[in-house]
């Protein structure tokens, strides 16, 4: 397997491609135990290994993001990278990783990426303001369970940016809309719904790019957020300036 893989010593740095050659490479790995087996390579012979930022590896924390062969985490839809194995790729013998490529996510280092534009947006309405005191009983809001069971698909979104990367545009409003329908749908969310809809699509509009609907984001993202999800963004900040005039 040859691996054509993206370096850069830091932001500043113009980066470049080093192309390695791996040996025993099976099917069976995923894209993070491919670049596990680089590292060990070129460890071995006393190089700088490849950074690339990974947690969980089980579809679950969206920390391990890579571009392979031009799409971000991979070629199988809707899986994250560290659950894309070669046997996706069929018969290929050389492939090409680089980082997550946006204007919203410089790189740090090789194939790590800065992400924090999209903590900037639930910093700016992706939270929950709850008083102090004892704690409520359960059944004080009560919640049908149609609605948790929304909420929950929309809460599955892990944050991996992905979406961000895959659009023409850099936008971001499959992340963004995710968050504001989740928190819409629960009955203490609903309390903040009009400020954090206008906080939100504000902050979204400065870090990132239009939505123009293409629908790459959707065909990404690990947690299948479906591509209505993006009309939530435009629903919920027009429900915010509609409800601020008639008040």
């Amino acid at each position: 397997m040859k691996l054509k893989v993206w370096r850069q010593a830091g932001p500043d740095d113009a980066g470049r491609f080093e192309t390695h050659e791996l040996e025993g490479v099976s099917p069976q790995m995923s894209l993070l135990e491919l670049l596990d087996v680089l590292n060990d390579q070129i460890a071995a012979a006393g190089g700088e290994p490849i950074a690339f930022e990974s947690d969980c590896r089980e579809g679950i924390c969206g920390a391990c993001g890579v571009t392979v062969d031009g799409m971000p985490h991979g070629p199988v839809p809707n899986t994250p990278s560290c659950r894309q194995h070669l046997r996706a790729f069929g018969e290929v013998s050389a492939l090409t990783i680089e980082p997550l490529r946006s204007a919203a996510f410089p790189v740090v280092r090789d194939l790590v990426v800065d992400r924090s534009a999209l903590d900037e947006l639930v910093e700016a309405g992706g939270f929950v303001s709850l008083m102090a005191g004892t704690a409520p009983d359960a059944d004080a809001l009560p919640v049908t369970h149609e609605a948790a069971e929304e909420a929950l698909d929309f809460a599955a979104c892990i944050g991996c940016g992905a979406c961000v990367a895959a659009c023409p545009n850099g936008a971001a409003h499959l992340y963004a809309g995710a968050k504001l329908a989740h928190l819409a749908l629960l009955p203490q969310p609903a309390l903040e719904r009009g400020r954090r809809a206008v906080e939100m699509t504000n902050a979204l509009d400065e870090q990132f790019g239009p939505c123009s609907t293409y629908g790459e984001c959707a065909q990404i993202c690990p947690a299948g957020i479906p591509l209505t999800t993006i009309a939530v963004v435009s629903r919920e900040r027009a429900r915010a300036k509609r409800r601020k005039r008639d008040d």
